[in-house]
């Protein structure tokens, strides 16, 4: 059983290079005013260097409190709780701490200040005793559900001679893991609900969900109304060991007819991911569904489930081709209002020595070829859009601000000085200032990565192409369209005399 809590200290911040000044306390009252305190007398009331101490506090301490020192001076004030006999804690001097579900959580039972008198530290979890130590204790675990609740640190104080406690109490709030998760029905997809005709009745779809998914029930037919079926408005979500549940009430009054043998659908999820539930009606004694209303319903639900499939599936194959599509049915165009000169700067390496010919080639003739005369893209290529003479720094910068893309033809001798501060630059411009986005074009097969700044690491796998110099690409090849589809949407204007398969670059 622990005892009642009977130990507290004020203390003060030190103020420097006045130590020889006089320090005095004092206490408010209603009568008097500031009355100087005179802890000599006192066993019960000291002073120890900045601090003010209580051996033990009681309800007739609490009051308005001030420290003198030289000129300088500090208000507290007291407050005193009598803490309920009932309970190993006061409520009222409680620290709040959440963690996540399987995270690292840590109770340290330790107090620097009472060090030299703590005779045995004790941590009890909702006032039953869990671990004991002489002097210090910590607990580090993985946060369960189960550790959910309050962890009160108990030490034991001897000072001249008798027992002291000091209670330090947390409660620890054990968080439900927020992850995105598919939603699980609680129970069968399909549900058959005996009724009697005329009575009224609640179907409920609940389901394991995220808490900003839809759920919503579909029960209208064409040329077929349902006048006496409901849907509640809003949807309840509650949560359970941490877990997100949402349902949905659907409620049907009277039976009639119609409702017997009809398929209530209900639906959960987003976008991503979703799920359904069906429930039908049939009457009380009925041994089983009419096989052409249970034929009916599988089919359709097996169809528009593999409908909503294939759809996912195809729209994920054929992204490129669909964005590409659309730029070209609305003629979208992104250039127009953004004030920038080039749709791209090509970085390369500049040097065309023999084991890098294929790469300048590519760079300086494949390229434009591509982008330029058949796809309609203005690029930057320093060695041909940039007057000789000017600084070399100032103009790659300001050309990469006039460029709304950076195209990096990446190989493992690209890392060389001359073309270092237009990785560096480029980067900036688009991890941290946003206003440029990048194309990585991995010319030569590289193994390792190593060798790239650490940030440029950060780009997303799609914005990384393979070029494949051994094989013959055409217009239509898929490379060019991954090109295209991270280049800005314009109206680009096909050139119609050039041949469809481009030359092959062989590389070293």
């Amino acid at each position: 059983m622990l005892c009642r809590e009977l130990f507290l200290t004020l203390l003060i911040l030190r103020i420097k290079n006045n130590a020889a000044a006089t320090i005095k306390w004092s206490k408010f009252n209603e009568s008097l005013g500031w009355v100087e305190l005179n802890p000599r007398p006192s066993p019960r009331i000291t002073l120890h260097d900045y601090a003010l101490e209580f051996w033990p506090v009681e309800l007739k301490d609490q009051g308005r409190y001030l420290f003198q020192m030289g000129n300088s001076t500090q208000e507290w004030e007291l407050k005193v709780t009598k803490r309920n006999k009932h309970s190993c804690f006061s409520e009222k001097q409680v620290t709040s701490k959440s963690v996540t579900v399987k995270k690292s959580f840590q109770i340290n039972c330790s107090k620097n200040y009472y060090e030299k008198w703590i005779n045995r530290t004790s941590l009890y979890k909702n006032c039953e005793k869990i671990e004991e130590s002489s002097k210090k204790l910590l607990m580090v675990k993985n946060a369960k559900f189960e550790d959910q609740g309050y962890y009160s640190c108990v030490f034991s104080l001897l000072h001249n001679g008798k027992l002291y406690n000091l209670t330090s109490t947390f409660n620890i709030t054990v968080l439900g893991d927020h992850t995105k998760r598919i939603p699980v029905y609680l129970g069968p997809k399909f549900n058959r609900v005996e009724v009697e005709l005329g009575e009224s009745i609640e179907l409920n779809c609940s389901a394991l969900a995220n808490q900003n998914d839809a759920v919503y029930w579909n029960f209208q037919k064409e040329n077929e109304t349902h006048v006496n079926v409901h849907e509640k408005e809003g949807k309840e979500i509650w949560i359970s060991e941490g877990k997100e549940y949402v349902s949905k009430i659907l409620k049907i009054e009277k039976v009639n007819e119609k409702n017997i043998g009809f398929l209530y659908n209900c639906t959960v999820g987003d976008t991503v991911s979703m799920d359904t539930q069906s429930f039908i009606l049939v009457r009380k004694g009925t041994t089983d569904i009419p096989n052409h209303v249970f034929t009916r319903g599988m089919i359709i639900s097996i169809l528009i489930s593999v409908a909503v499939v294939c759809l996912v599936i195809l729209c994920v194959i054929f992204r490129v081709d669909l964005v590409l599509f659309y730029r070209h049915l609305v003629g979208r165009n992104e250039t127009l209002t953004d004030g920038k000169t080039y749709d791209a700067f090509v970085s390369y390496l500049k040097e065309c020595h023999s084991e890098s010919g294929a790469e300048y080639t590519f760079a300086v003739e494949t390229l434009p070829k591509v982008l330029e005369k058949h796809f309609g893209y203005k690029l930057c290529i320093f060695e041909r859009d940039v007057v000789p003479g000017g600084a070399v720094v100032d103009e790659i910068h300001s050309l990469i601000e006039k460029s709304r893309r950076i195209i990096i033809v990446l190989s493992k001798s690209y890392m060389s000085n001359e073309v270092i501060y237009e990785l560096k630059s480029g980067l900036h411009k688009a991890l941290v200032e946003r206003k440029v986005k990048i194309i990585l074009i991995q010319f030569s097969p590289v193994s390792d990565f190593v060798f790239l700044p650490q940030s440029l690491k950060l780009l997303k796998s799609h914005r990384v192409l393979k070029w494949k110099a051994d094989e013959p690409l055409s217009y239509n090849s898929r490379f060019w369209k991954n090109l295209v589809y991270l280049m800005p949407a314009k109206v680009t204007k096909p050139g119609q005399e050039e041949s469809e398969d481009l030359p092959v670059l062989s590389v070293p």
